[in-house]
């Protein structure tokens, strides 16, 4: 009897909403084929240990389509790392890729279906170049993947940021105070430019425009000076002062992971509170953006992307990565889609029509 064909699933990097929803679609999409699924446990180097790889039934996708994080789990470190210090390019060893693509022979793949951002589909682009049948499938809050219009898990870290914001607003204007929030954003500011959009806040900081510790401070006296005694500031984690090449960092880094970013909202915070007198807070939302249930719009975007891969693997459109382009689902070259970061144009429309309702990026004086 002639073996069914097989399609593996591994998810790398950060969690996000979504993940556990574009195995769903995987899965349901390769069954309706005749193919089995093969779920690859704890990233890459799953596919090394035998039982680390099962056949995806039924059972285990019940009710992913609604849950966060990965039932597969997920690794952003180790010998399979491809990003890091502060985002440089690592190559995996010869070693590894041959190891890599006897594994995947040796279960029978069909195709390889990575889950990832750009330090995951880095490790994709080597693998797809190694010869290994790939497609890849973009993931990440940051939305920072120059080849598609959106990546899934950002529309839900925003709606959590949001969230933040409207709480935050309410004690700080009983309080007359200035808070600050810091969101994710390593090198591109969109979520905290969406969240403060949404929720209405005052400062945006983000990766793209350098800040200065005085215009933050002069936009709070402003408010101060019309009657509006609290301030929000939202502030990406990879914001970062005018004349400074990096934000501030809580470490790390080195030969198997990127440094951690974090710190800039405790900074701008006593810096508000030193130069205007009023007293400040700040709040960081870290991982909690990277948890619970995906909206419905990033449920929809992970059904679409999921069986969009099982389609690419059946005409073996092998190298490329699946994109949402605003009208539907289409592909490139895994190539493009490495290190082609989309980031916040700091002349673009949200920020013109945030400056156009006085909301300051601490970049001049209001």
């Amino acid at each position: 009897m002639t073996e069914a064909p097989r399609v593996a699933i591994v998810t790398g990097g950060g969690d996000c909403p979504g993940m556990n929803a574009v195995i769903r679609a995987v899965a349901k999409a390769a069954r309706l084929r005749g193919w089995e699924t093969i779920g690859v446990t704890g990233g890459f180097d799953g596919l090394f240990d035998p039982q680390a790889c099962h056949v995806l039934d039924y059972q285990d996708l019940y009710g992913l389509l609604t849950k966060g994080g990965s039932i597969l789990g997920s690794a952003n470190s180790g010998r399979f790392a491809a990003k890091v210090g502060g985002g440089e390019t690592r190559q995996l060893p010869e070693g590894l890729l041959s190891s890599t693509k006897e594994a995947v022979e040796r279960l029978g793949l069909r195709g390889l279906v990575v889950i990832g951002g750009d330090g995951t589909m880095s490790i994709a682009l080597q693998l797809d170049a190694y010869g290994i049948p790939v497609v890849g499938v973009p993931k990440t809050i940051d939305n920072d993947l120059g080849a598609t219009l959106q990546t899934f898990g950002f529309d839900s870290a925003v709606a959590y940021a949001t969230d933040a914001v409207d709480r935050l607003q309410t004690t700080a204007e009983s309080h007359r105070r200035a808070i600050v929030l810091e969101v994710m954003g390593r090198h591109a500011g969109w979520i905290a430019l969406y969240s403060a959009l949404a929720g209405g806040a005052d400062v945006i900081l983000i990766p793209e425009i350098p800040f200065s510790h005085e215009h933050i401070a002069e936009a709070v006296r402003e408010r101060d000076r019309t009657n509006r005694f609290h301030t929000i500031v939202v502030a990406a984690e990879g914001a970062r002062l005018e004349g400074s090449h990096s934000a501030p960092s809580l470490g790390g880094g080195g030969a198997d992971r990127e440094v951690r970013l974090g710190g800039i909202g405790q900074e701008v915070a006593a810096e508000i509170e030193r130069r205007t007198g009023k007293e400040t807070r700040y709040v960081v939302l870290g991982h909690l953006q990277r948890g619970g249930s995906p909206t419905h719009f990033d449920r929809v975007l992970c059904t679409a992307l999921g069986a969009k891969a099982v389609e690419m693997v059946a005409e073996e459109e092998f190298g490329r990565l699946v994109i949402y382009t605003g009208h539907g689902m289409d592909s490139v070259p895994l190539a493009e889609a490495v290190d082609s970061l989309r980031t916040v144009p700091p002349d673009g429309g949200l920020v013109r029509a945030a400056r156009e309702m006085g909301v300051s990026f601490g970049d001049r004086a209001p």
